[in-house]
């Protein structure tokens, strides 16, 4: 299949182009949030680049639209409106944002025509959806293997625009976890968090925002990962952390719960619990290397890339008039597949 899709997520971006389909990402001169490309990102030959201007002129089995606006931008772009008269699917990776969450209508929730995908079950719950189809399809990772060490005394941290962010992403809890150890933090925009935190030198070591081959080798490195995030669909970072073998310490928030097992490290909202066992696995290397190696069992074959591919070929199908009458019963049922 031919599918349109903007470079909106990276990460997320990294394990789609694995399929085995032809993935046309829209380009312009400015290279910005509309035609970005590949980014200079390590894709597969099958993603190419097309031109605003040539889209027009492709032939487009399906669009994945991942902002309201990609609606009336394609239409303009292709001349063939979303749902109606191009197969479409939209893609959720966020949470409800502002407003009364719970009651947080979702912008296509009067579309019966356009099924929304969420990345997670979370996502689903809080997002209200009207009348649209919805499914489920979690995360799946490109396998970076086994790269802990531990050998750094340290917490590792991944955090984009921690201070523009601070409590959505925890940021305000980090000088608690600094007091135990220093944090190598990784990320855009944490060139800023020395200023905003004002932590004792050594406390915060700052890795800034490294491309993914780089930090998978730097991050697995740390005794631990920790994930501060109040506010989160589920951050890529974590589910990368449990494939490298990391142990993990998690705000018990969103989708965390349902990430991470109890032997892979610690899940609470009791953040002196999580405190306390990273203390521990600061102070017994074996004992973090065992909760590794089962945080990353458990993402192997939760959050696999073949899994998560396979869900999306079986999604595109329905949607783009292929048969699949397994789906097309799921949906109707408002299962997962």
């Amino acid at each position: 299949m031919k599918i349109l899709i903007w470079h909106v997520h990276g990460g997320w971006m990294d394990s789609f182009v694995h399929g085995p389909h032809e993935y046309l990402v829209p380009v312009n001169a400015q290279r910005d949030a509309w035609g970005l490309g590949t980014g200079g990102r390590d894709w597969p030959a099958s993603v190419r680049e097309v031109s605003q201007e040539q889209l027009a002129e492709e032939h487009i089995d399906v669009v994945v639209l991942q902002r309201p606006e990609e609606l009336a931008e394609v239409h303009r772009l292709t001349g063939r409106a979303p749902g109606s008269e191009l197969p479409a699917v939209f893609l959720e990776h966020n949470t409800p944002k502002s407003g009364n969450v719970p009651n947080s209508v979702h912008p296509l929730a009067e579309r019966s025509d356009i099924p929304i995908v969420h990345v997670t079950h979370f996502n689903r719950l809080f997002w209200d959806c009207g009348r649209a189809r919805t499914l489920v399809i979690e995360h799946g990772i490109v396998d970076p293997g086994y790269q802990y060490t531990g050998t750094n005394p340290t917490l590792g941290v991944a955090i984009n625009e921690p201070v523009r962010r601070w409590r959505v992403t925890g940021t305000d809890l980090l000088p608690g976890f600094a007091q135990i150890a220093p944090l190598e933090v990784y990320g855009i925009g944490t060139k800023k968090l020395p200023e905003a935190l004002q932590l004792p030198e050594g406390q915060l070591i700052i890795r800034g925002d490294v491309n993914p081959a780089q930090l998978h080798g730097m991050l697995g490195q740390a005794r631990a990962y920790l994930h501060p995030f109040r506010w989160t669909s589920l951050g890529l970072a974590l589910l990368e952390a449990m494939h490298l073998g990391m142990p993990v310490l998690a705000l018990g928030a969103t989708e965390a719960f349902r990430a991470v097992p109890p032997e892979a490290g610690m899940v609470s909202n009791d953040v002196a619990e999580l405190q306390r066992t990273a203390r521990v696995l600061l102070n017994d290397p074996q004992e973090a290397v065992a909760r590794g190696r089962a945080a990353r069992e458990f993402a192997l074959k939760h959050y696999g890339l073949q899994r998560f591919l396979t869900r999306w070929d079986t999604v595109l199908a329905e949607v783009g008039d292929v048969r699949s009458t397994q789906l097309a019963e799921e949906l109707t049922e408002g299962s997962t597949p």
